[in-house]
């Protein structure tokens, strides 16, 4: 097992606001920083020792990461394959390619969650218009239709609820392009777990989330999510469990629907820290970002109680005016900026993190402040 020590470089393959966050951490455990990003000036780039300005598929940039890294991570998952293959064969890079590639794809990455023996939404793989047909007959209307490859936040999704969206997803398919039919279920609730792997195959899952998202955006994370406790330690043992069929090594965050009559279905993963973990900066003994470095690096994981409840509200674009001008009143609240140049409509900018003694008056804090009362 290989072991990194302090002074010593992270490469961090991606520069946003998660990258930001894991060079933060990093820093505060004594290592140096080396960011690549098409951007630049990028968030992470702003708080790192190397900035490698160019894309994500320039093979030379990755050649100049991994000369100047003693281990290398990744901050999101669309990472160009060549290059994630390339840095395995000539890097130290724990999280390998493989679950990268999984995860960029819908179909692969809800087979992958079947084998581990977890549930997931009655889904089909769609490629021709007579898959269409076939997978419809069986998953009938509501449906959503999403591009096996690509998209977040909603992109890339067709929600299919009557004959005329049905001729829509017609025109759409090519016979190229993978699609996944997923059926439309009605869920109680949104939840996530972010669960961590080291080398050593040592495990350990943050308290679940309760998610809230508006317009397909994450905008409130809530912990511990209001649910029945067994119910919270069956949605850890899934993320536990998928995360050791997959061999993860590092950070995935496993998101899951709750159904009205108890069940767990998973819906996607996310191999790497994720948005809605963002509240263990504060609420946890040791955030999410210091439990992935502590994992790549081959040290010990840490502690992962909740300190206090907490609620995590994402600041949009069209938030951020609002939230500066309620920087007086932010005495309870914990303001993370990501540096980003341009505040645009639903472009993540921040967050802010909220502790109380209970979810309740979190809660009625962030509602207090009047941010997000768009």
């Amino acid at each position: 097992m290989k072991r990194i020590r302090p002074g010593e470089t992270i490469g961090i393959l991606g520069g946003g606001q998660l990258g930001r966050m894991m060079a933060i951490a990093a820093k505060q455990m004594g290592f140096r920083t080396a960011v690549l990003d098409p951007t630049a000036g990028c968030p992470a780039a702003q708080v790192s020792d190397i900035e490698i300005t160019a894309s994500y598929d320039d093979l030379g940039a990755a050649q100049e990461l991994a000369a100047a890294s003693a281990v290398v991570t990744y901050e999101f998952e669309n990472v160009d394959g060549a290059v994630a293959r390339y840095l395995e064969d000539h890097a130290y890079l724990p999280q390998g390619a493989e679950l990268l590639q999984i995860t960029q794809d819908r179909a692969l990455e809800k087979a992958a969650v079947r084998n581990a023996g977890e549930a997931v939404v009655p889904y089909r793989v769609v490629v021709t218009k007579a898959d269409l047909e076939r997978a419809l007959a069986e998953i009938g209307l509501p449906a959503i239709l999403k591009t096996a490859r690509g998209g977040y936040d909603g992109k890339g999704q067709f929600v299919l609820e009557e004959d005329k969206h049905v001729l829509d997803a017609f025109r759409m398919l090519d016979g190229r392009t993978v699609f996944v039919l997923e059926r439309r279920i009605s869920f109680e609730k949104e939840l996530s777990v972010i669960v961590t792997r080291g080398t050593t195959g040592e495990a350990r899952a943050f308290p679940a989330a309760e998610n809230i998202h508006v317009q397909n955006i994450l905008h409130q994370s809530i912990v511990p999510a209001r649910i029945d406790p067994s119910i919270r330690e069956r949605a850890t043992q899934t993320a536990l469990k998928v995360a050791e069929a997959l061999g993860l090594i590092g950070t995935l965050a496993v998101e899951m629907f709750l159904t009205a009559d108890g069940r767990l279905l998973v819906n996607e993963l996310a191999p790497r820290p994720h948005n809605s973990g963002h509240y263990t900066i504060e609420a946890c003994e040791t955030s999410q970002f210091e439990q992935h470095v502590r994992a790549i690096c081959g040290w010990p994981l840490g502690p992962v109680h909740l300190l206090k409840p907490a609620v995590m509200v994402n600041v949009l674009g069209q938030h951020v005016d609002r939230v500066l001008a309620a920087i007086p009143r932010l005495n309870n609240a914990h303001l993370h900026l990501y540096g980003k140049a341009e505040a645009k409509p639903n472009r993540k900018m921040g967050h802010v993190t909220i502790l109380a003694d209970t979810v309740e008056a979190a809660l009625a804090e962030a509602e207090a402040l009047k941010i997000w009362n768009d």
